[in-house]
């Protein structure tokens, strides 16, 4: 009618989308970056001047619109950074507003929002506008992903879906429980643990074998992490669940031996790495 251009109309339309639950999304760049900049903007505003969600209170809709954001970026498969999103709108604000201070605390509802997108069972519509192929996953893969606290949603999602298939595979009970006691372990040491392990200390033939065995996981797995190929990277870790049970079936980690100890410490704390390059799996118990 006033004679914009086609992709001016058809982005300020949308804008608004998603409106509702199974609502379209935009299509155009123009409209996702409309779409998001709106909604990030009215999300850190809104914050920064005291008046978020409470109970069963949103006057603001920001449930909605932080859903609308994380459907927007993962399903659109946009390779955004959420966190720096936020302190780009928060850095458009006057300074006497300092809606800065308020970003982690707008970061962590949007990560509410996630948790529930993944962990409820149905949502209304059907296929991919409805974001159903995100629905139904166990509460425990997502606090897996969650304890790594990635900024980018869409690279959530690909660990999400890597932590979901390897939970259902039938290594993945003994090796979370391992990571769980691994943690223990580690957390209770009340000396400092070695940045790395001497293989001149590895005295015990089970303690050997895992350390060769990490070594090679680690040469196997790294191209993957970088190519965020999760799911072969978590498969190929399941790999260690013989040498990691052999481990602690026949190795005395608190050796008396402080040098020992110390060693032993450091090849479990490799060992619980390479896991935490995708998610905390100790958590998936």
């Amino acid at each position: 009618h006033d004679g914009e251009e086609p992709a001016v109309a058809s982005a300020l339309d949308e804008q608004y989308q998603p409106r509702f639950a199974g609502d379209e999304l935009p299509a155009s760049t123009t409209g996702q970056v409309l779409a998001l900049a709106e909604r990030i903007d009215t999300l850190v505003g809104i914050f920064a001047i005291g008046q978020p969600p409470t109970g069963d209170k949103d006057p603001f809709a920001l449930r909605r619109a932080a859903l609308g954001v994380l459907r927007i970026i993962i399903e659109q498969q946009l390779e955004l950074d959420l966190y720096e999103l936020l302190l780009t709108a928060a850095g458009q604000y006057d300074a006497s507003l300092d809606a800065a201070a308020y970003i982690d605390e707008v970061f962590d509802f949007l990560m509410g929002r996630l948790r529930n997108w993944y962990t409820e069972k149905e949502r209304p519509g059907s296929g991919r506008e409805a974001g159903l192929g995100h629905a139904g996953y166990d509460v425990h893969v997502f606090e897996a992903v969650r304890a790594r606290r990635p900024t980018r949603p869409l690279d959530f999602d690909q660990r999400m879906q890597a932590v979901r298939a390897f939970h259902a595979m039938p290594e993945a009970e003994n090796l979370a429980a391992a990571n769980k006691r691994i943690r223990n372990i580690l957390r209770k040491s009340d000396t400092a643990i070695p940045d790395t392990y001497s293989d001149d200390l590895l005295q015990e033939p089970a303690e050997q074998t895992l350390a060769a065995a990490i070594t090679e996981q680690a040469n196997s797995i790294q191209p993957l992490i970088d190519q965020r190929a999760y799911t072969d990277a978590l498969r190929s870790l399941a790999g260690l669940q013989t040498p990691v049970d052999r481990f602690f079936d026949d190795v005395m980690v608190m050796a008396d031996d402080p040098a020992l100890r110390d060693n032993r410490l450091a090849l479990l704390q490799r060992l619980a790495d390479l896991f935490l390059q995708v998610a905390d799996i100790s958590r998936l118990q």
